[in-house]
């Protein structure tokens, strides 16, 4: 095999961007189209709107088109999918894949719940010669990469505290207003925490660690005709001690990304997931703790305090949206022509699911809750929550 052949089972915005990356006849608006990947192509097509399959034989006549996606599984026109569907859909269309020995890789999140997800990662477990992964096309960025492997390789000592405000996501009413399904318990599953937030979600806890506990503060259709929760400040605990905050909003027309994380011997802080700026403290805090002198801390504060205090380091990325997007799918086809190591295996997806249900469940109920929740306590609040929405049926 030379090329993967990627059938796209969803051919809405974000489906419709990735049959532009596997054609290279375009991607997102406005923004410019990424080659298509050496080892990728685009096999088939599917969805149910009669308005999609009018487009998509317009614009793709060579490319096979189905309106029933396990026929698109069966009908050996592909060696793998990709679920750009409703979030709700996702362990499903994996699962079925999986049992049928297609190669899946599942758009982020996950899933809504974090029961479906753990279904979807036992039955990934169970097929492990099938290929499956997640579309955290974020983990490409060389930015964070980097600062992955400096977290990790202890050189800066422990992390003590973490902080993400990323509120540059501003949304309209006139979005939500789109699709039926969207910014609803039943039809979402949620708000910022599915849709816009689950990549900082997964490359906070890829970076920082999973937290033990989870207290949060959630609002609900804050400055939004919507139902679903559109404002969050998440605070976090984790085994060593360290602490966390996560900020996210879809109603500031400003925004802001900043990412800090504050080590024993050191900081890391990160603008607009572009900039990053590495602190190497000449002596850790601990040491400068135990032997200075208040005069020492009068010297550091006056003329060159950071020649004295650290020494700094500063690098940029310039990687596009659709550049990591194209990246991890030319990563999943190696995966499965030469064995290449995934960039994001799938069932990493679980660690943002649980997060976001932490979150979720402990706004809900005004309490602080461990990481990870009691699964089946949060699809039952879940199912409160669609029930009074009234728009679609719960979920079992």
């Amino acid at each position: 095999m030379e090329k993967v052949r990627f059938g796209l089972i969803g051919i809405g915005a974000q489906g419709g961007a990735y049959a532009g990356f596997l054609t290279g006849q375009g991607g997102f608006p406005g923004m410019p189209a990424p080659q298509c990947p050496p080892h990728c192509a685009l096999g088939a097509l599917c969805d149910i709107d009669p308005e999609k399959e009018k487009m998509c034989r317009e614009k793709y006549p060579d490319v096979p088109f189905f309106k029933d996606w396990k026929e698109m599984v069966a009908s050996g026109t592909v060696d793998a999918v990709i679920t750009t569907v409703p979030h709700y859909l996702h362990h499903e269309i994996a699962i079925y894949c999986l049992e049928h020995g297609m190669n899946v890789l599942v758009e982020k999140p996950a899933g809504v719940r974090a029961k479906d997800v753990m279904a979807m990662n036992k039955c990934a477990e169970e097929h492990p010669d099938v290929a499956f992964g997640i579309m955290f096309n974020q983990r490409t960025n060389k930015l964070y990469q980097k600062i992955k492997e400096i977290v990790a390789s202890g050189e800066l000592g422990e992390i003590r505290r973490s902080n993400w405000i990323i509120n540059t996501w501003w949304r309209p009413d006139s979005y939500y207003q789109q699709s039926e399904w969207r910014a609803t318990w039943g039809g979402e599953g949620g708000g910022v925490l599915v849709n816009q937030a689950p990549h900082q979600l997964d490359l906070w806890q890829w970076i920082c660690g999973i937290p033990t506990k989870v207290t949060s503060k959630n609002i609900n259709g804050s400055h939004r005709k919507i139902d679903v929760e559109n404002d969050v400040t998440i605070v976090t605990e984790y085994a060593n001690g360290a602490t966390g905050s996560f900020i996210t909003c879809t109603h500031d027309a400003i925004g802001t990304d900043r990412l800090e994380i504050d080590l024993d011997g050191g900081k890391i802080v990160v603008e607009d997931s572009k900039k990053a700026k590495i602190y190497r403290m000449k002596k850790t805090e601990p040491e400068m703790n135990e032997t200075m002198s208040m005069m020492d801390v009068a010297k550091l504060t006056m003329g060159n305090a950071a020649g004295g205090l650290y020494d700094l380091e500063e690098f940029e990325n310039q990687d596009g949206w659709g550049y990591q997007h194209t990246t991890v799918m030319e990563n999943f086809a190696c995966h499965i022509i030469e064995g290449t190591p995934l960039l994001a295996p799938g069932s990493d997806g679980i660690n943002g699911v649980n997060l976001a249900n932490a979150s979720q469940l402990s706004a809900w109920t005004n309490r602080t809750v461990s990481n990870p929740v009691d699964p089946e306590e949060y699809a039952a609040e879940l199912n409160k929550r669609i029930e009074a929405e009234g728009k679609f049926p719960v979920r079992e």
